[in-house]
C-alpha cells in the first residue's frame, strides 16, 4: 500500500480490507464506506453526499430511510421482531395475502426466505418435486445467487467459483439480440433464440423437463432485454416438454421495469413461479417464493426457515407495496424511466463507445464497445466512466459477462431532475475516455 493510500483511506475501508474475505470486492479506486442515506443520497464517512443511482443494486427502491417504510419498521421492532416460521405473525400472512393480489396468472401461496438466492432455490425444489423431474433449462449470462444449486444454474463465469455442484441444468443461449448468439437480426432472426429451446431440451435432457427459469431482464448479465415473443416462444416449448415457468424477478419486480408489479408481464406469459428479494422489502433482508395452488400444495412434508418470513422484513414489504401504490410509482418509474431512455439515447448519438442501450423503465443499462462495428467490449472505458461519475459525487453500477455495461437502478421515486444530475455525470465521464 503506498504513502498516499494510507492517507486518504479510511478506517472502516482498512478493516474491510483486513478483515473480510479479500472476494469482497468493493467498487472504485479509492473505496467509499457509507454511513447514512436519506431519499436519493448517501453520505460516507467523510461527509460528501452522493446521488445514489444504484439503489444498493436495485435494493433501495423508495428512498433511502422511507418515512413510511421505517415508522413501519420500528413499530415491529417494539411490537416483536423475530418468530420464526413455526409461528404465524401478521406481518407475513398480509404480505403474502398483498401478493396473492398482485401477481399475475393464478399464483397464490408463498414462501418467504432471506435472499434472492434462497428465493431461486425454494422455486427450483417446488417445480422438481410438483412436476416430478429433476432437469431445468436456464439462460446463459444469467445470474441466481451463490449456493450449490443457484451456482449450477448460473451462466455467467464471473460469479460461478466452483464447477456445478447441482446436476441438470443446461444453458439456453441468451435472447442478447446485441450479441446474437446465432449472428442474426431481429425480427428476421424468427426468435432462433427461443426456438434452439426445444433442440437444447431434445438433445442435452431426457425430453421431459422440470422447468424453463430465467429472468424477464438479465441483471447481472447486463440488463439483457428479450425481444417481443420470446418468452411466449420459451413457455409454448416448456410447456409442451412438461415444464413449469419460472420467472426470477429479483431485480425486476415491484415497478422497476414501469407499468407492472413485475418483468415478466411486459411478456404475454403465465407463470407457474415467481421468486423475488431485493426492492420487496428497500434494503431489509427478504426473499419470495410465489407459487401456484397446484404447486405450492405439492411441496411436501415440513420445512422451516429461521429467518424467512421475518416479522420486520415482512413489515417493510408490506410497507414498500403501500408506498408504490399510493404514490403511483409504478407509473412513475414508466415515465421517468423514459426520460431517462431519451437521454441516454443522445449520449450514444454524442459518444462512439456506447455501443447499446437497452432497459426498461428505471432499469436501464450502457453497453460500452472500442468498435461498433466489431462490437469488442471495453471494460476499461466503464472503469473511466465509474471513477468520474463517482468525483461527480454520482454513484453507478456495472455488469455484464465482459465487466463492459453501466447498469443504473434509480429510485421509483425519482425525479427528472435526479435524471438530469445523472446524465451531467455520465455526459463528463464519457468525455474522459
Amino acid at each position: 500500500m503506498s504513502t498516499a493510500e494510507v492517507k486518504t483511506q479510511s478506517e472502516t475501508v482498512r478493516k474491510h480490507k483486513e478483515f473480510l474475505f479479500p472476494a469482497v470486492a468493493m467498487y472504485y479506486q479509492e473505496p467509499l464506506a457509507l454511513v447514512r442515506g436519506e431519499g436519493f443520497y448517501v453520505w460516507d464517512d467523510k461527509d460528501d453526499k452522493y446521488l445514489d443511482c444504484f439503489g444498493g443494486v436495485l435494493t433501495v427502491c423508495v428512498g433511502h430511510n422511507n418515512p413510511r417504510v421505517s415508522e413501519a419498521i420500528v413499530n415491529q421492532v417494539k411490537s416483536i421482531s423475530h418468530t420464526s416460521t413455526l409461528y404465524a405473525s401478521k406481518p407475513q400472512a398480509d404480505l403474502a395475502e398483498k401478493l396473492a393480489q398482485i401477481t399475475p396468472g393464478a399464483l397464490k401461496k408463498s414462501f418467504f426466505t432471506n435472499s434472492g438466492t434462497e428465493a431461486d432455490d425454494t422455486a427450483v425444489h417446488a417445480a422438481k418435486l410438483a412436476t416430478g423431474r429433476h432437469e431445468i433449462v436456464v439462460l446463459r449470462h444469467s445470474y441466481s445467487g451463490r449456493s450449490a444449486t443457484s451456482l449450477s444454474a448460473m451462466g455467467h463465469a464471473t460469479w460461478r467459483p466452483l464447477p456445478a455442484q447441482v446436476a441438470g441444468f443446461v444453458h439456453a443461449p441468451a435472447p442478447y439480440c446485441y450479441r446474437c448468439p446465432f449472428k442474426l437480426t431481429y425480427p428476421d432472426c424468427g426468435l432462433a433464440c427461443a426456438n434452439d429451446i426445444e433442440e437444447l431440451i431434445m438433445t442435452t435432457t431426457t425430453g421431459e423437463i422440470a422447468a424453463f427459469m430465467a429472468e424477464p431482464i438479465l441483471g447481472v448479465g447486463g440488463f439483457v432485454v428479450p425481444p417481443p415473443g420470446y418468452f411466449e416462444r420459451a413457455e409454448e416449448i416448456t410447456r409442451k416438454h412438461g415444464g413449469l415457468f419460472i420467472a426470477d424477478e429479483v431485480q425486476t419486480a415491484w415497478g422497476r421495469t414501469g407499468d407492472k408489479w413485475f418483468g415478466i408481464e411486459h411478456w404475454d406469459v403465465k407463470p407457474d413461479i415467481i421468486t423475488s428479494a431485493k426492492g420487496l422489502a428497500n434494503g431489509v433482508p427478504i426473499g419470495v417464493t410465489v407459487a401456484t395452488e397446484e404447486v405450492a400444495n405439492k411441496y411436501p412434508g415440513l420445512t422451516f426457515s429461521t429467518f424467512g418470513g421475518n416479522p420486520i422484513a415482512t413489515a417493510a414489504g408490506l410497507a414498500v407495496l403501500k408506498v408504490i401504490e399510493e404514490d403511483d410509482l409504478k407509473k412513475n418509474s414508466a415515465e421517468v424511466g423514459a426520460y431517462f431512455r431519451q437521454g441516454l439515447e443522445e449520449l450514444k448519438e454524442k459518444y462512439a463507445v456506447i455501443g447499446d442501450v437497452r432497459g426498461m423503465g428505471l432499469m436501464q443499462g450502457i453497453e460500452l464497445v472500442k468498435d461498433r462495428e466489431t462490437k469488442e467490449p471495453a471494460p476499461q472505458a466503464l472503469l473511466t466512466v465509474f471513477e468520474e461519475t463517482k468525483r461527480r459525487r454520482v454513484l453507478i453500477g456495472k455488469g455484464g459477462l465482459y465487466g463492459n455495461v453501466i447498469r443504473t437502478g434509480l429510485m421509483l421515486n425519482s425525479t427528472k431532475d435526479h435524471v438530469d444530475e445523472l446524465i451531467a455525470a455520465l455526459d463528463a465521464g464519457f468525455a474522459m475516455v
